[in-house]
């Protein structure tokens, strides 16, 4: 379901909302889409997110990059996609 959530997101720069706020979400894929790092950021406020995925034979893990893994979770369920 994690998984799913992320590849919503395009790659490279899209925006959303989450709580009420903008967000500028970039998508990187990496070794043939089995890496996947997202970063977003507030657009006008001092808020991001972080995190990478990996996806490997035996399991797959998220990885929040210093930050709560529930912050994490949060953004990636509630996020609206922002067509621009």
């Amino acid at each position: 379901m994690i998984l799913e959530r992320i590849r919503t997101l395009p790659i490279g720069y899209s925006e959303v909302l989450y709580q009420g706020r903008k967000y500028g979400v970039t998508r990187t894929d990496f070794n043939k889409g089995n890496s996947i790092k997202i970063y977003a950021e507030e657009l006008g406020g001092n808020d991001h997110i972080s995190l990478n995925y990996y996806i490997t034979k035996k399991a797959e893990s998220l990885m929040p990059c210093e930050m709560p893994e529930l912050k994490v979770l949060d953004f990636l369920y509630m996020y609206r996609m922002i067509k621009l």
